[in-house]
């Protein structure tokens, strides 16, 4: 018998970043504030809507495209907070997670050869599922320290090979968000082309210092090339729930659940029954933007102990330090040692770049109870000193 023998599709990728840190974290019983994941209860009222739908037998099968109900008031959302009337029917579907809506989308969409415009740093999703597809990623640098794309490059970077941009508000692992001048420009860029654009919103709902989440929804022009992603985990802090979805334009979403119907196929179907009543009260998702920003804010004022820099964030879950007046080490090295040695997890900024050239730049998720980011800064501070 012949040995068997294949080429990875993925050749270049090993274990995630996250999986390392949060693994070393439980070894070393060590604070994690490197993973995106919250340490606080969700919502009671949700999670016992999620109880009564499986003791009420909503335990089989979804439709494909997602509970009906929910797309209904994801129609509603959609209407209420962008002004924009989307068809439940033919233009939301709801998936296992943002990441799955990523993918999915992107694989719709993608064939060998094409170029996407992607902007590091970068979820570590993008880049492995443009490669899978035999595409060729096309990295754009954000601006360092303030995380800004500049469209000038963005423009020189278009060919005739350019199938997708992807861009993602408020921006894991930054923190930076979009501004309406950044859509604007994008419009620009890709109208009159063969351009799509995949674009990752799962933060949309922690915008802080007052400002407005600039959705691709509120531009239809715009919209009519596109697949926006979101996620519940991130909205209702129930990362485990792994339950997203994609809006698109009908024919967009075809394609799509083309792809979705041969992968997952449908999502957890209790969740799904919980989040259709829960998502209509508006009140609990439009107070999580001040809600986190308290917990950015007290973090921040924490770490003025320390000789982090800390860069501004104004969204997501995430905010990230320089550390020059601590060491010159890589940041993976650096992450490493705080995690064996002073017990607190971070995730090191260069490993949503693909390329080797260190940052320097530690990332910090603060969506912890206060009393976890308390005990991470003490440990920093005995640790490092000051």
């Amino acid at each position: 018998m012949l040995p068997l023998s294949f080429s990875s599709k993925l050749p270049d990728a090993g274990t995630t970043i996250f999986t390392v840190m949060s693994a070393l974290a439980i070894e070393h019983n060590a604070v994690n504030l490197g993973q995106g994941f919250p340490d606080f209860p969700m919502n009671q009222e949700l999670a016992c809507l999620a109880a009564k739908a499986i003791t009420d037998g909503y335990n089989q099968y979804a439709p494909m495209a997602g509970w009906m109900p929910l797309r209904e008031s994801i129609a509603e959302k959609v209407d209420f907070l962008y002004s924009l009337s989307v068809d439940p029917d033919s233009e939301i579907t709801i998936v296992p997670g943002g990441t799955c809506a990523i993918y999915c989308a992107l694989t719709a969409i993608l064939q060998p050869g094409d170029e996407v415009i992607v902007f590091e740093p970068a979820y570590d999703s993008y880049i492995p599922n443009i490669l899978v597809n035999k595409a060729v990623p096309i990295k754009i640098p954000l601006s360092i320290p303030d995380f800004r794309i500049d469209w000038n490059s963005v423009k020189s970077a278009i060919t005739e090979k350019t199938r997708a941009i992807v861009i993602n508000t408020p921006h894991n692992p930054t923190g930076s968000i979009l501004s309406a001048s950044d859509l604007q420009q994008l419009s620009a860029l890709v109208k009159g082309t063969g351009i799509y654009v995949v674009s990752d919103e799962v933060y949309e709902h922690l915008v802080f210092d007052g400002k407005q989440h600039e959705s691709v929804l509120r531009y239809p022009e715009l919209f009519a090339r596109s697949f926006v992603c979101y996620s519940f985990g991130k909205v209702y802090n129930c990362t485990g729930w792994k339950l997203g979805y994609c809006i698109s334009p009908a024919e967009l979403t075809t394609e799509f659940r083309k792809i979705y119907q041969f992968n997952a196929f449908s999502a957890f179907t209790p969740t799904q029954v919980a989040i259709a009543s829960f998502l209509k009260n508006h009140a609990v998702y439009l107070e999580l933007s001040q809600q986190m920003q308290e917990n950015r804010d007290y973090f921040i004022n924490l770490m003025r102990a320390t000789d982090f820099n800390l860069l501004h964030s104004s969204g997501s879950y995430f905010i990230c330090g320089t550390y020059e007046r601590i060491s010159d080490e890589p940041d993976k090295d650096l992450a490493l040692r705080l995690t064996k040695e002073a017990g607190v997890v971070t995730i090191p900024v260069s490993a949503f770049y693909q390329d080797s050239t260190e940052k320097r730049i530690l990332r910090f998720c603060f969506s912890k109870k206060k009393e976890t980011l308390e005990l991470a800064v003490d440990r920093l501070i005995k640790y490092l000193g000051h």
